[in-house]
């Protein structure tokens, strides 16, 4: 045991020295502070169970000895330390000594300085203020020429010098605001030019606006104007190649520094009072101040917005056109309107025409031209329009005289106007239809007024106003003594001259048409057939129609007509005169009067046998027969003898009418044969219908001698010749079918009806055997009634068979007729 606790000795002894190093370590580790305790710290207690207090120890010991060492220390310093704080409380007293000297220096130092500071400080004010006022004047003489312009700027902006303001502000932003960009006041300048820019583009186009609605509101005047100076000069030179008999081939009229050539003059409400004053220049400058396009179009030129200022004139321009050419609604009913649309028209493209040639690409010659086509397309619209609402032919004649000095006037412009020219042809018939309507009115007037009778003439004054109105030649009419008439009545050489009135009137539309005089003839001469031929003919037929017009009157028409339509060479001869062509002219129209005179004439004498058939129905409607009589009368019915009066009397009427050889002696007239010849053949048929009138059931005998005399009273007024020309017995021939078949009834040859019938010697050739049945079908019933005892008697039963055998062969002719039809 003793060994071994020797040997274990030695081992502990290691051990303590190993720890002893470990802590040693840890407190130097601890001591330089570099290195992080808790590893320093835990190499300590990962130790041995007691390392902790083994640690404490050392570090204690550790510690006294730093102890000492400071102690130490301090010991070999301390006698230093004691004398220096010595030394230090001896200079003490030198140093307050010091203080006290420097102190009282100072203060006298700085009594001396005070007034070498104060004119030191002066003097450097002085230097600064002198230096300012350099800098000051340098920079007031760099920056007045920019204060000077700005100022011209607002002067020439307030004086509305725009486009020099413009050239104002060009110049301090590119030559003076440069230079003195730095100062703030330059830059508030440089901010305010694009707004002063801004305020004169708005300033300009306010201006350019009340332009535009100026003259929007006064194109009237500039067009009427414009259009009052063309038709001065038009007239002028009418009046001069009037004069001097001279053919001027081209007119000249000034107008917005323009020369304008035309053809022809023509007069109308724009003739100036005095006919005689010379070339007058007119200006559209002298009626329209144009500077707020200009300034408007130099400013937006300036400012690069050229463009945009062409693009908006034009649109505004384009609208106010529109508007121009928008009609009033009651522009149809007077010529203000009409003139106050052309006037307005006229201005706008006055104005237009001026920018065109004074300002260059604002307005271009393709954009006139496209707006006067959409202009005159608009123009030729309206005009068709509303002059279809025109009843008043001088209204349209003055619309006429319009169009025709506004063509002259824009042609004076350049703008073509071949369309307008091409609208008056139509207006032209427009004037023709108003014409017509009018003189329709005309002619029923004098028809109306008419009395149709011959004209009285009481002496030769009479007949030359008659004459003057009317080329009445008639050898016969003239030889006769005063008082004498005329065969014609006074409606006749009203017509006449109403007839040339419509061709004056007619004539008045033609001038100034810039047409040839052939083409003017040919104009008045289809007007004046259309006259003619629908409305002088239409009137006359009317007048023929009307219920009250009498037989008389229809005589008188007829007389009329064949005077009227001998005239119309006359007529055609003075359309020649008043035109100046000759009338050998290979294509010249001729009038169509002949036509309608005869056509009037033919309806008047069909009406003439109408009035005279109706007239005879009448009388055979007071028939008054008994058909039931034994015996006859003796002599004719009142009636008829009243109808062949009548008859006699109105033939007496047509001595009056001409025959086809113009001569007067009516009586041997066409148309008296033919009336007479229809009285006739309807009287015939009227007593032939009377007599198979289906309500008729019964006819005796003696009814039928009473027919026969009235049937002999017919035939002797035939036979008596009331009317010359016919051959004889041709007017008799009317009765010979009635005649004929009284004939067979009264001799009561029914054996030779039945043995010839179908012959061509028959005697009763013209009796169709169904005629004759249907009567002898009314006599046979009035046998039966009024002898119903005669069938006790031999004879009167013989007779009632003969009648039956003969009504089976009559139907048995009438059954063989229908099936060979």
């Amino acid at each position: 045991m003793t060994m071994a606790g020797s040997a274990a000795l030695p081992d502990i002894a290691a051990d303590e020295k190993k720890a002893d190093k470990i802590y040693e370590k840890v407190c130097a580790e601890i001591e330089t502070l570099e290195l992080p305790l808790g590893t320093t710290l835990s190499s300590v207690y990962d130790d041995q169970p007691n390392a902790h207090q083994r640690f404490m120890e050392k570090l204690d010991a550790r510690i006294r000895n730093h102890d000492r060492e400071i102690e130490k220390m301090c010991n070999f310093h301390h006698q230093g330390f004691v004398e220096a704080i010595n030394e230090l409380l001896k200079v003490r007293a030198d140093a307050e000594k010091l203080k006290v000297q420097v102190t009282d220096t100072n203060r006298r130092l700085q009594d001396a300085g005070k007034e070498v500071i104060a004119k030191t400080e002066e003097s450097i004010r002085c230097r600064i203020q002198q230096r300012n006022i350099a800098t000051v004047i340098d920079k007031l003489q760099l920056c007045l020429p920019a204060l000077e312009m700005y100022s011209k700027l607002k002067e020439q902006i307030s004086g509305k010098r725009y486009y020099s303001a413009l050239k104002t502000m060009e110049q301090l932003e590119n030559i003076y605001l440069p230079k003195v960009s730095q100062y703030r006041f330059c830059q508030i300048m440089g901010e305010n030019l694009p707004k002063l820019r801004e305020e004169i583009k708005e300033i300009s186009m306010s201006g350019l606006k009340d332009f535009l609605e100026s003259i929007r509101k006064h194109s009237d005047k500039i067009g009427e104007t414009a259009m009052r100076q063309a038709q001065q000069q038009k007239t002028f030179q009418v009046a001069l190649h009037k004069k001097t008999n001279v053919s001027l081939k081209k007119t000249k009229y000034i107008l917005n520094g323009h020369i304008s050539e035309d053809k022809n003059g023509v007069k109308s409400k724009y003739d100036a009072a005095d006919e005689d004053t010379e070339e007058e220049v007119l200006n559209v400058q002298d009626l329209v101040d144009f500077s707020p396009v200009y300034r408007c179009l130099h400013i937006y030129s300036i400012l690069g917005d050229k463009e945009v200022f062409e693009n908006y004139y034009r649109k505004q321009r384009r609208k106010q056109a529109r508007l121009v050419l928008q009609p009033q609604s009651t522009m149809h009913e007077t010529v203000e309107g009409y003139r106050k649309y052309f006037s307005q028209i006229a201005g706008f493209f006055v104005v237009e025409d001026h920018i065109l040639h004074v300002t260059q690409g604002l307005v271009t010659g393709s954009y006139t031209t496209e707006l006067w086509n959409m202009a005159q397309s608009k123009i030729i619209a309206v005009l068709r329009t509303h002059s279809s609402y025109c009843t008043d032919p001088d209204l349209v004649l003055e619309l006429k005289n319009l169009i025709v000095v506004f063509a002259d006037t824009m042609q004076g412009f350049g703008f073509p106007v071949t369309r307008l020219f091409d609208l008056l042809f139509e207006v032209r018939d427009r004037y023709n239809e108003t014409l017509l309507k009018k003189w329709a009115g005309i002619f029923r007037t004098i028809f109306e007024a008419d009395n149709y009778s011959p004209i009285p003439i009481a002496n030769e004054e009479e007949y030359r106003i008659v004459i003057s109105k009317f080329p009445f030649q008639d050898a016969e009419t003239d030889k006769k003594p005063f008082p004498k008439k005329l065969p014609v009545s006074q409606s006749v050489p009203q017509i006449y001259s109403q007839v040339k009135e419509f061709i004056y009137a007619s004539l008045k539309f033609s001038e100034s048409l810039h047409r040839s005089s052939t083409e003017i003839d040919d104009m008045l001469r289809k007007s004046t057939n259309l006259l003619l031929t629908r409305t002088l003919s239409s009137s006359l037929q009317n007048v023929i129609k009307k219920p009250h017009i009498g037989l008389t009157e229809l005589v008188q028409i007829i007389i009329n007509t064949t005077h009227l339509e001998q005239a119309c060479k006359y007529l055609e001869d003075f359309i020649t005169n008043i035109t100046n062509i000759s009338p050998e002219t290979v294509h010249t129209t001729r009038l169509y009067g002949l036509s309608t005179f005869k056509d009037a004439r033919h309806s008047a004498e069909e009406e003439i046998y109408t009035k005279l058939n109706q007239k005879i129905d009448e009388f055979i409607q007071l028939a008054d027969y008994d058909w039931t009589m034994s015996e006859p009368d003796g002599r004719a019915s009142g009636y008829l003898m009243d109808l062949i009066n009548f008859l006699r009397s109105t033939f007496q009427v047509f001595t009056n009418l001409p025959n086809n050889s113009n001569d007067h002696a009516a009586m041997s007239g066409k148309v008296a044969q033919t009336a007479c010849m229809s009285a006739c053949k309807h009287l015939s048929t009227s007593l032939t219908q009377m007599l198979l009138d289906s309500d008729l059931k019964q006819i005796s005998m003696g009814a039928i001698q009473q027919f026969n005399l009235d049937v002999i009273q017919c035939e002797l007024f035939a036979s008596s010749d009331p009317v010359p020309g016919f051959q004889e017995d041709t007017l008799q021939l009317a009765f010979i079918d009635l005649r004929q078949l009284l004939d067979l009834f009264m001799v009561w040859d029914w054996s030779a009806y039945l043995a010839d019938y179908g012959q061509p010697y028959s005697k009763y050739l013209r009796v169709n055997p169904s005629t004759a049945l249907i009567l002898l079908e009314k006599m046979k019933d009035s046998s039966k009634k009024n002898n119903i005892f005669s069938q006790f008697r031999k004879n009167d039963r013989d007779k009632q068979k003969l009648i039956e055998t003969v009504v089976k062969q009559l139907r048995s002719l009438v059954n063989g007729m229908s099936q060979h039809s």
